[in-house]
């Protein structure tokens, strides 16, 4: 028997028309920003073709535009122009190398978009303006709704022209199509507006002009949003009866699905860890009794066995796993040849991935430095060399394991007698305990590569220089820093001091949040179960403004007021006194300042925590250089950042020995 024999269903062979997958594990539409000037690049195509010799069963291409007035963000492929059909040869030739079939996303955005970069009017099925874009949208006419229709046929002949197996229409979370499905987007009282059938006219008329334009040959899928969880909008009896009207056609092989809308219900479209795992699973199992074809389902899958458990139980036909893949290109062949437990699994953090792509940068993985540089060649080095790591943390150990792998002889020091650093402390709380993992992969992979793991050692400097190392890689991190308001005053404390335990915060608590982020909030969360009166105060316009990149937002502020944590905001700490009268010994008053007005307000509290900046841990850094072989530091002991910059500098170090 097989090691993928273990997966009832997952490694399975599927037939989509005319084109047979080899397993069930699918690689799903999902935006890169690898586009230069409206054309694929090869970071496209060494990006998939990665995935490919992973093992993925079946890869989906991201959005292909097409139509000159769709053009919603910088970095999208431009189907329409022919010039694409260079890049899209070299994307499809690199996949089928590997004897992978690769499908084309085709699309219009429709009214989820800006005229910042085309410099013409939006269009839409109706002049509702889109919540984020703010933009009143163009109401297509007649004439213009026969050239969406011809768009898709020019781009679907353009993808056939350069090589692709098949075509998916993108009709869910931000499409045209979408728009005019959705009653909450459609007030049309023409032959396109109206009824479901009215409504569903251009996605119907979109599938046989695909159909002519390719052929028999190749796959056509459509993509449908189940529930758009908004006011009004699409639900998932709707769904199912346009998965019905599509299926009836006749010519279409299979059906993909989504969840929500990638504006107003982002969120829900690529969850968070605050999601539970397999959320949207009702929108394919309901697709799956209506209709003949394969229906693919998606959902935040980790790892093989809730993919193969999903396929078993009946939900779905096959498993779209994005964020896995991105992760860990490898996930579907570890898996099939019983290395599951190898696979660098996905922490649902959405930081580089959704993150970097919301601040228009390409994407990339906080666990996987190599993603979205895959088209970058990684010389061997020419001798192996003994190197040590001082720090067991995410950067340290990316360093032992990426030098490991290279050949080198690693030994890594951690004083703690636990590995991962800040990792452990960030998974401490219940939201976040799937931080752990980028710790546990981490230390799998660097046992498995044979780092000697030395911990609840000191690297001292005398330590270090009797490894008789070439090189050292100083990932030390950072220590708390108090801030200039805080004095000496015994009831202020680090975050870092109540998640680790030294200090256990009761009664009323006020929490000082200067990064943004997950450190404030994962707190105030921990302390309000414990029963504790909690408020966050901010300088900035939002508590922990950087959740709305990583989609954290919308299920912060639910747990929030479902809590009783109240935020504010715009307010600075300028200092601390002991509190008397109300509240008796042991209370503190904080002075804060409203800036943009000046005046003053007083917090009278048990307790201050403080979410700020650290300082880094770089004195063995200093006292080892210049010594008799070259010391690199990483991470937060060069400057306190997060844990995507520490996980690229260990590699980046390593890489450079």
């Amino acid at each position: 028997m097989s090691a993928g024999a273990r997966y009832r269903h997952l490694f399975t062979p599927l037939r989509l028309g005319p084109v047979v997958v080899q397993n069930r594990i699918v690689f799903s539409a999902h935006l890169t920003n690898f586009a230069a000037d409206g054309m694929p690049t090869e970071q496209h195509a060494a990006y998939y073709a990665a995935r490919a010799a992973g093992g993925a069963g079946l890869i989906i291409t991201e959005e292909h535009s097409t139509h000159r007035t769709d053009w919603p963000y910088e970095k999208l492929i431009h189907g329409f122009d022919p010039a694409v059909v260079g890049g899209y040869r070299r994307i499809t030739d690199a996949v089928h190398a590997h004897d992978v079939p690769i499908f084309a996303q085709i699309n219009h955005n429709g009214g989820q978009a800006s005229s910042m970069y085309s410099r013409l009017p939006v269009w839409a099925p109706s002049p509702v303006p889109d919540p984020l874009f703010r933009e009143v949208p163009k109401a297509v006419e007649p004439h213009e709704i026969r050239e969406i229709v011809d768009g898709y046929a020019l781009v679907a002949d353009h993808c056939a022209a350069g090589g692709f197996d098949g075509i998916e229409l993108q009709c869910s979370h931000s499409s045209i199509v979408r728009g005019f499905l959705s009653p909450a987007t459609n007030k049309r009282d023409d032959r396109y507006g109206g009824s479901l059938p009215n409504r569903a006219r251009l996605l119907l008329e979109i599938v046989a002009a695909v159909r002519d334009a390719i052929g028999a040959d190749r796959a056509l899928g459509v993509r449908i949003c189940g529930d758009e969880l908004i006011e009004g909008g699409t639900g998932i009896e709707d769904a199912v009866d346009v998965a019905r009207l599509v299926d009836a056609t006749g010519q279409v092989d299979y059906i993909n699905t989504s969840i929500g809308v990638a504006t107003a219900t982002l969120y829900m479209i690529e969850a968070s860890m605050q999601v539970p795992p397999g959320y949207a699973m009702f929108i394919p199992s309901a697709i799956r009794e209506v209709v003949r074809v394969p229906v693919v389902g998606v959902g935040r899958f980790k790892d093989p066995l809730q993919a193969d458990r999903a396929l078993s139980e009946g939900l779905c036909d096959l498993v779209g796993v994005v964020r896995g893949q991105i992760a860990d290109p490898d996930f579907a062949i570890k898996a099939r040849s019983g290395h599951a437990t190898d696979i660098r699994t996905c922490l649902s953090c959405n930081q580089e991935c959704v993150g970097r792509m919301g601040l228009n940068r390409w994407l990339g993985c906080i666990e996987n430095p190599r993603t979205g540089r895959e088209s970058t060649i990684v010389a061997f080095p020419e001798r192996r060399r003994k190197v040590v790591v001082v720090g067991g943390g995410p950067g340290g150990l990316q360093a032992a394991v990426t030098a490991a792998e290279r050949g080198h002889r690693v030994v890594l020091f951690e004083r703690q007698d636990r590995l991962g650093g800040q990792a452990l402390v960030a998974a401490t709380v219940p939201s976040r305990a799937e931080f752990f993992d980028i710790a546990r992969n981490l230390i799998v992979a660097a046992r498995r590569e044979g780092v000697d793991l030395r911990t609840a050692t000191e690297a001292t400097v005398e330590a270090v220089r009797a490894e008789r190392p070439d090189a050292v890689i100083v990932a030390t991190g950072a220590r708390p820093a108090r801030p200039w308001w805080a004095g000496d005053h015994p009831r202020v404390v680090d975050v870092r001091d109540v998640l680790e335990g030294r200090v256990h915060p009761e009664g009323r608590v006020v929490i000082v949040d200067e990064l943004g982020f997950h450190q404030a909030t994962s707190t105030a969360e921990l302390l309000a179960d414990r029963g504790c009166q909690v408020e966050i105060v901010t300088n900035g316009m939002v508590v922990a403004q950087d959740l709305g990149i990583t989609l954290d937002m919308e299920t912060w502020n639910v747990k929030a007021h479902a809590k009783g944590i109240t935020q504010s905001v715009d307010l600075v700490p300028m200092g601390i006194g002991d509190g008397d009268g109300e509240g008796g010994n042991g209370t503190a008053v904080l002075t804060l300042q409203h800036h943009p007005t000046g005046t003053e307000q007083a917090r009278t509290c048990d307790w201050v925590v403080c979410a700020v900046h650290q300082q880094p841990e770089d004195g063995l850094w200093r006292a080892l250089r210049g010594g008799p072989c070259p010391v690199y530091r990483i991470g937060d002991c060069v400057a306190p950042r997060r844990a995507h910059a520490a996980i690229i500098e260990g590699h980046r170090a390593a890489v450079a020995l």
